[in-house]
């Protein structure tokens, strides 16, 4: 644990450094520390905030001071093992590749010398780890994929992505949870809301988890969106290992 170092972010938060590498077994100390110091309850802690290799925890310092919190975080840091796999929880994410909802797959099949089904099946044939959550409420970082499909982002962003919209952008893949700005190639969208403030919870996913993609129809499309619609839908987790 020689490579976890930590430092003061401002009066009220310290960011806890595990190495400088994204990879997975980094991610999964981080989700092992955050779930300890959650289930440690440490009086005056509010906010933990996990990225690729950090976790800031913002606290209170008239409850507790930077020191103190510090000695009390050293001791929830997780053990090598945690570097090592375990039970994965895995969302299934179904995606209509291609059309109208994929404006983008020709471009991105013609970059990588491929034809569309195979960028489709290239696409949906692994399972991504989720590094982080940011830039919009439960937009998700997801690493692993196929060096083959790394697109170039959009020249000029478009003003108005639709929600559940599923992009490439450089090295990445991910899902615009909201009607937002953006620059990602547009391979395809789901009707699923991976975040909707009104549910419980709110953000479909969190930081450890992995998704899959799954791809459907335009009929399948439409009758998810239904279902989803009348709250007849439930979400596809699987737990593996």
């Amino acid at each position: 644990m020689a490579d976890i170092a930590f430092f003061p972010a401002g009066d009220s938060a310290v960011v806890v450094q595990f190495g400088s590498e994204i990879a997975e077994s980094v991610n999964r100390r981080i989700a092992r520390f955050t779930g300890n110091v959650e289930n440690a309850r440490i009086k005056g802690v509010r906010e933990l905030i996990p990225t690729f290799c950090t976790v800031s925890v913002l606290y209170d310092p008239c409850i507790i001071g930077y020191e103190k919190l510090v000695r009390t975080l050293r001791t929830l840091l997780p053990g090598d093992e945690a570097a090592s796999g375990g039970q994965r929880t895995v969302h299934v994410v179904p995606v209509c590749y291609g059309g109208a909802m994929g404006e983008d797959l020709p471009f991105v099949a013609s970059h990588a010398g491929l034809s569309e089904e195979e960028v489709i099946s290239i696409h949906s044939g692994r399972d991504y780890l989720i590094y982080m959550l940011g830039f919009l409420p439960g937009f998700s970082y997801l690493g692993g994929m196929d060096e083959r499909l790394f697109t170039p982002r959009l020249s000029s962003p478009r003003v108005k992505i639709p929600a559940g919209s599923v992009g490439i952008g450089g090295e990445q893949t991910g899902v615009y949870p909201l009607d937002s700005p953006g620059g990602w190639q547009l391979i395809g969208r789901t009707p699923l809301r991976p975040y909707d403030p009104d549910r419980d919870p709110a953000i479909l996913y969190n930081a450890g988890d992995y998704i899959r993609f799954v791809p459907i129809t335009e009929a399948e499309y439409a009758r998810l969106e239904r279902d989803i619609a009348a709250g007849t839908w439930r979400h596809e987790i699987l737990r593996e290992g």
